[in-house]
């Protein structure tokens, strides 16, 4: 593997210490939105700069030791000790550079919809919302829903919501969550089967990060903007006012819309901060799909049409297809135990981004 060149690693040296003054200074933090992002490549930079220390420091011990080695056996040994740490600290600090997601930190837009099946696909829909929402509150984020359309069974046809983080961590809800985009298949006797037969359907997740800085443009002259009435569980009417909006961006035919806030002009604003995440992780896509046509990763790059996981009811099993990973405890994954499986996906993807160094290497 490549060892990372000393050039480069004074350079990260020298931006921590740089971060380090610049977080000290009080009028950074005047602009919370710079010291959060300040904050994140601090922290970012905290595992990386500690690592590279240590390596000297063993160096330098490694250059003591020798040196009175003539005098004292004892520090052959503690020699041979010490740089037998090398390899393991310069592993360490190869995987720490890898470079990571630039919207790990990011909070996200999820959209849960109902596929095939009709009412149990939109049922099953309403229990991975759930399931989604449980493991946010199991990490203390917060979920918002802002649309959903009920199904005639109380399932959800689709369904969007933001889930946010608190502070500035550089692992968000995005490095989390990034890998559930896709279709989930579901085995089980559904609520409308009187003969007790397994059925199997699906409902789709789109997950993409919510923008910070706004970086796409929207032309006004691109939108076609309707206002509804507000619907509440069942269609009953919750507002006596359009105040729900709906959007449509003419050029690409994505449709975002909004009901949970108070007024239409509250509802319009949340909708085009979904539409400005929509565009952006779309131009993202298609600037990855032109960049690696040739390259398909097993996990980041996964095609949204491709059934990525399988929820099996009469088996208590959850299998993801992508990396092969099979447990028999469903019933706690939908409470949002999900963590032992979202730590399987991000360990096959760094997996794989440490063979793809090794190989260019």
């Amino acid at each position: 593997m490549t060892r990372p060149v000393p050039e480069a690693l004074e350079a990260l040296l020298s931006e921590y210490r740089e971060l380090e003054e610049r977080l000290a200074d009080p009028s950074v933090h005047a602009d919370q939105a710079t010291a959060r992002k300040l904050g994140r490549r601090y922290a970012e930079l905290t595992p990386v700069a500690r690592t590279i220390r240590e390596l000297e420091q063993v160096r330098n011990d490694i250059s003591a030791a020798e040196e009175l080695a003539g005098e004292d056996p004892a520090f052959a040994a503690e020699a041979d000790e010490l740089r037998a740490r090398i390899p393991e600290l310069e592993q360490k600090l190869t995987e720490l550079l890898l470079p990571r997601d630039p919207h790990d930190a990011s909070d996200i837009v999820m959209e849960v919809k109902s596929g095939e099946g009709g009412e149990e696909s939109a049922l099953f829909a309403s229990d991975l919302v759930r399931m989604y929402l449980r493991y946010a509150e199991k990490h203390g984020w917060k979920a918002e829903m802002l649309d959903a359309t009920d199904s005639d069974l109380g399932g959800y046809k689709d369904a969007t919501l933001v889930i946010k983080s608190k502070g500035s961590d550089i692992d968000g809800v995005w490095s989390r969550l990034k890998f559930e985009g896709g279709v989930h298949r579901v085995q089980r006797v559904p609520v409308t089967e009187s003969q007790g037969r397994i059925h199997t359907s699906a409902a789709g997740v789109l997950v993409y990060p919510e923008v910070e800085d706004v970086e796409i443009e929207i032309d006004e002259k691109d939108l076609r903007v309707d206002v509804f009435r507000s619907s509440g569980h069942g269609g009953q009417s919750v507002n006596t006012t359009d105040s729900a909006v709906r959007i449509t961006h003419l050029p690409t035919g994505i449709v975002v819309s909004c009901q949970n806030e108070r007024s239409q002009l509250q509802n319009k604003a949340r909708a085009m901060e979904v539409l400005q995440s929509r565009l952006q992780a779309l131009a993202e896509e298609k600037a990855q799909q032109e960049a690696s046509a040739n390259r398909r990763s097993q996990v980041r790059t996964v095609d949204r049409s491709e059934r990525i996981r399988t929820y099996n009811f009469p088996e208590n099993r959850i299998s993801d297809h992508r990396i092969n990973f099979k447990a028999h405890n469903l019933d706690q994954v939908l409470t949002g135990e999900l963590d032992p499986l979202l730590d399987a996906l991000a360990e096959a993807d760094r997996a794989e981004r440490l063979a793809a160094v090794g190989s260019n290497g």
